[in-house]
């Protein structure tokens, strides 16, 4: 048992790495320049080429299995593969529509991937576990199994982060995930694998999930589409994870994809689909009424932590286009988004990560999510006096709190804090869409576009521009907007917590726009290179380094609004216009 870790994962981790090569030989001589018209298409226009007898499901799924193995190679984002199974479901789908002439249904011929959290008939759902592996799931999670009887083909599942709660895909079965367009960064998570696959077309349609930003941050920074929706709009049936039980926080499953018609043909696949359980509503896909001038509020900072300069604006371009497109776009000041972060980890570590890590057995915690886990195991003298240090040294009165509720709770202080969060989501409502009238939200996804790998183990509050919505439960998209340039460097605005509007934790603000941690070892490897990034005194976010990265907006609407959350990204998507983003819009990885 951690932290003292033996080496027996290391063996399960060379197996499963070598049966991924076997698989992925299939396709290892498959592709070339007459895949890229498959690789251009949308999934909802790769179905309308076959229905049209232009295309065969069999050229389509060759085109992407081939570049899967390219996005695999470079980024190392999948895990279980089966592109055997799927070239014969390709055949199978071919002779059926040479026989009938129609379609099987509105996936028919796509290839879909998976975040490796969903259960495929066959297949190991590891999870990152070593203590997983060699345990072929009896059945398809019900997202798989729609998928299957729509005509679309299961390609493969993609990696994720240990524990699936911090935001880099690193597991000690697996490997790290890197960004599809630096090596030096990371693609996200817990859905990072997704974000990099789907960013390089390596799948025409992918799947993940959400507690705390997982579809957005991967989204973001791979420079793809993702919908995360309100609990109970799709079902979780078959899909695994690391917190059976736990109710006060929801995952949801959302669909990635390379446009906002992926997402909406995904959405009308499954929302209010239930299988042998009760779950979700069944409530299907509702066409929404959308007036002709939208009314959205944005915010450039959620004042917990300060977003880059490239983030804030990714925002203000998408006002911008709004604006010209003649909808009204209305700046207003987030209410108490600390409050929000520290009732999420008032929640979440209530038993101090204990069925969080239960799975671990002798795999060694990564140093990415080994913080969040120790702190709440801490005694509470300790963490008192670390939230006091960080309090005293930083004058922050905004990361202290949020210390301080990182610790074990009896059922009646559970109770408190889960009252806590339906107060602060009553509030919420309140203050920002019965007040402003807003149709939706337009945000920041995360204060920093893209983050070196090893970084994440100082900066998981990062996460507290994304777990807001998590905490009310609201539905939210995620778009690319633009590119990181070298010139959106921090000024004074970000680099003096005195000066400029939009300031929160001066501490987690020094880490990213003053000078980095201190002694920032804390492992090998890749965060060797983030500590020797940031020992010279700058910040974890370099705008030089970071260009030519992703970065996307959040769009936020209404619980039960899912629907028109994708149409308002819709709006978004046609008012910023053509834009280095989509299929095929992938070039290359830098350094």
């Amino acid at each position: 048992m951690w932290p003292f870790a033996s080496t027996a994962h290391l063996e399960v981790a060379r197996r499963k790495q070598a049966r991924r090569e076997d698989a992925l030989r299939v396709a290892r001589d498959l592709g070339g320049a007459d895949a890229v018209p498959y690789l251009r298409a949308t999934a909802k226009e790769i179905v309308e080429h076959i229905a049209n007898g232009e295309w065969t499901a069999s050229d389509v799924l060759d085109a992407y299995l081939a570049r899967a193995v390219v996005a695999q190679d470079l980024t190392n984002c999948l895990t279980e593969v089966f592109f055997a199974d799927a070239r014969a479901q390709a055949k199978a789908l071919d002779a059926e529509f040479a026989q009938t002439g129609k379609v099987r249904g509105p996936l028919h011929g796509v290839p879909v991937s998976f975040k490796d959290t969903y259960d495929v008939q066959g297949h190991d759902t590891t999870l990152g576990f070593s203590s997983h592996a060699d345990d072929p799931r009896p059945e398809d999670s019900l997202v798989v199994a729609l998928v299957r009887e729509a005509g679309g083909i299961p390609i493969c599942k993609t990696n994720v982060p240990q524990l699936i709660f911090f935001f880099e895909c690193v597991n000690p079965v697996w490997g790290r995930t890197l960004n599809p367009f630096s090596k030096s960064y990371s693609s996200g998570g817990t859905s990072g694998g997704e974000g990099a696959l789907l960013a390089m077309d390596g799948s025409a349609l992918g799947w993940g999930t959400d507690i705390g930003g997982s579809l957005r941050i991967p989204a973001s920074f791979c420079g793809v589409y993702s919908l995360k929706t309100g609990w109970d709009r799709i079902s979780m049936a078959g899909v695994q994870g690391t917190w059976p039980g736990f109710e006060a926080i929801r995952t949801v499953a959302g669909p990635m994809g390379r446009s906002v018609d992926d997402l909406e043909l995904a959405a009308r696949l499954v929302f209010g689909k239930q299988g042998a359980d009760i779950h979700p509503v069944p409530l299907p896909y509702r066409d929404p009424k959308m007036p002709a001038k939208l009314r959205f509020g944005f915010y450039l900072s959620d004042n917990f932590i300060k977003a880059s300069p490239a983030c804030q604006r990714a925002v203000r371009e998408t006002v911008d286009a709004l604006r010209k497109a003649g909808h009204e776009c209305t700046e207003f000041e987030l209410p108490q988004a600390a409050r929000a972060m520290e009732i999420f980890i008032g929640l979440t570590a209530a038993d101090k990560y204990k069925t969080l890590s239960a799975d671990l057995g002798n795999d060694p915690l990564e140093p990415g999510v080994a913080p969040l886990v120790q702190v709440s195991r801490f005694p509470g003298w300790l963490r008192s006096v670390i939230a006091w240090g960080v309090g005293r040294m930083f004058d922050d009165d905004v990361v202290p709190p949020v210390i301080r509720a990182s610790c074990g709770k009896d059922v009646e202080e559970y109770h408190k804090w889960a009252r806590q969060r339906d107060e602060y989501t009553s509030m919420f409502y309140r203050e920002v869409w019965d007040k402003h009238g807003f149709d939706g939200i337009l945000a920041p996804v995360l204060a920093m576009p893209g983050l070196p790998h090893g970084s994440v183990q100082y900066l998981a509050t990062l996460a507290c521009a994304d777990l807001l919505y998590n905490v009310t439960d609201a539905p939210v998209g995620t778009l690319p907007v633009t590119r990181v340039r070298a010139t959106d460097v921090p000024t004074a605005e970000w680099t003096d917590p005195h000066t400029g509007h939009g300031h929160g934790s001066p501490f987690v603000e020094h880490l990213l726009y003053g000078n980095g941690p201190s002694g920032a070892g804390a492992g090998a490897g890749a965060e060797k290179d983030s500590e020797q990034a940031h020992a010279a005194g700058g910040g974890f976010y370099d705008a030089e380094k970071m260009a030519g990265l992703p970065v996307g907006v959040q769009v936020v609407g209404r619980r039960w609004e899912d629907e028109k959350v994708i149409e308002m990204m819709r709006v978004v998507d046609a008012a910023l216009g053509p834009r280095d983003c989509g299929p095929c819009s992938w070039t290359g990885q830098g350094k």
